[in-house]
């Protein structure tokens, strides 16, 4: 009988990502989207829902993560540019791109799970993730010097909300967005300190 619960909690998991996936994608806003609209298109109960996800916020994390996971093998143990064995300046520029293009095909989900955390972004684990690989990154750039701030500035350019006003509001192309990080990350880590 464990053996029959266990395949039915993870069917219902599938299950209850691919509908909320389904809902966020067709949704203009994300918090349009309730738990009880995710249980229902799931055709679990809502209380299989809260078990599995605790909250709003646990289904929103837990669909960004399964969203996330191509990414993340490519990140840890992918060929390059992701990948760890390419330069440390090369692969700042790629894992940019990979957060700028994952917020840009997941906008959505990302505002929602980026304004709705009820905290500091920046102690949500998906921010914090990114930050500690960044700045890992980081150092090994010689001559680089405070590898945490350059980190936190670097990650602010792919911010949801800034994601989402450049995109949507002002029109910029995607192609156009990826090339101006990639400018700003490259002048950046050229710069080096400041002078005094």
């Amino acid at each position: 009988m464990p053996e029959r619960n266990r395949k039915d909690a993870i069917r219902n998991r599938e299950a209850v990502l691919a509908a909320a996936d389904a809902l966020f994608a067709r949704r203009e806003s994300p918090e349009d989207v309730t738990m009880a609209d995710v249980a229902a298109a799931a055709g679990v109960g809502k209380g299989t829902l809260f078990r599995a996800f605790g909250d709003r916020a646990g289904l929103l994390r837990a669909l960004y993560e399964a969203r996330l996971e191509p990414i993340r093998e490519a990140v840890e143990s992918g060929p390059p540019p992701l990948g760890p064995a390419t330069p440390p300046q090369d692969r700042v520029c790629a894992l940019l791109d990979a957060v700028l293009c994952f917020k840009l095909d997941n906008r959505r989900l990302a505002l929602a799970l980026e304004e709705g955390g009820g905290g500091s972004p920046y102690r949500a684990e998906h921010y914090e993730r990114w930050h500690r690989l960044l700045q890992a990154v980081l150092e090994r750039i010689p001559g680089l010097t405070d590898s945490d701030f350059t980190a936190h500035a670097l990650l602010a350019a792919t911010r949801a909300d800034l994601v989402e006003h450049l995109a949507e509001e002002e029109g910029v192309p995607r192609e156009r967005l990826r090339a101006q990080l990639a400018n700003y990350a490259t002048r950046s880590l050229a710069s080096g300190p400041p002078q005094r």
